[in-house]
């Protein structure tokens, strides 16, 4: 008998795009121009620097930039959501360019370094859910909750640019320096805020996103 234990395969489970539209999230709400309502794609779609191409955001104050280029979330979450709203999740509800399967944020480090298709993508931040979850999921507490769970999901910055198409492989190929995962800058960010160690750690990491390294290194 053979007992070795497979490694969990990681996968692209979907890969998903829209441009910003001017969209009322709710009814009689002002319209807001937002990228959140991504849509899986059948094509190959061009990795560039900013993100691929087709896609965009809302409101680039926040999101977007060469820091997040591309936001991943993990498939293996979507149960729990279920099961807490009572609803379907399909790839592309927490406006995600990358469904991922078989990972999530306790095993992804920061500085990672994955193959996506011809694309090398790099982690650099988790991601950090704004207010509009609240009104995509109509529900008021929706951006707390999935910032308590810590299943925020993360960013990459492109680090080799190339065509990515569903199904591609995705592949570690080098390992962050430091070994922090998503969910440790998670635990920093929301949790214990004063953790003089790893604050340290966090805040000197060359591969966490300038936005949060700066805002680490004023709370040392």
């Amino acid at each position: 008998i053979n007992f070795k234990v497979r490694k969990k395969m990681v996968k692209l489970d979907s890969l998903n795009i829209t441009l910003p539209e001017k969209i009322s999230l709710n009814s009689g709400a002002k319209k807001i121009l937002t990228g959140i309502f991504k849509k899986p794609v059948n094509e190959k779609i061009f990795l560039d620097e900013l993100g691929f191409r087709g896609d965009g955001v809302g409101d680039s104050r926040i999101h977007g930039g060469k820091d997040m280029a591309v936001c991943a979330y993990f498939v293996d979450h979507f149960l729990h959501w279920e099961k807490e709203l009572d609803r379907e999740i399909k790839p592309g509800a927490f406006g995600e360019n990358l469904s991922l399967a078989g990972i999530n944020e306790t095993q992804m480090n920061i500085g990672d370094i994955y193959r996506l298709g011809e694309a090398e993508i790099e982690v650099s931040q988790p991601r950090q859910p704004c207010h509009k979850l609240n009104k995509v999921f109509d529900l008021q507490a929706m951006a707390c909750k999935v910032q308590t769970t810590g299943y925020t999901g993360c960013y990459f910055r492109v680090k080799k640019t190339g065509w990515v198409k569903p199904g591609s492989a995705f592949e570690k190929i080098k390992e962050g320096l430091g070994k922090i995962s998503i969910e440790m800058v998670n635990v920093l960010m929301f949790k214990e805020k004063k953790n003089l160690n790893l604050l340290r750690k966090v805040a000197s990491l060359q591969a966490l996103s300038i936005k949060l390294r700066e805002k680490f290194q004023k709370r040392l």
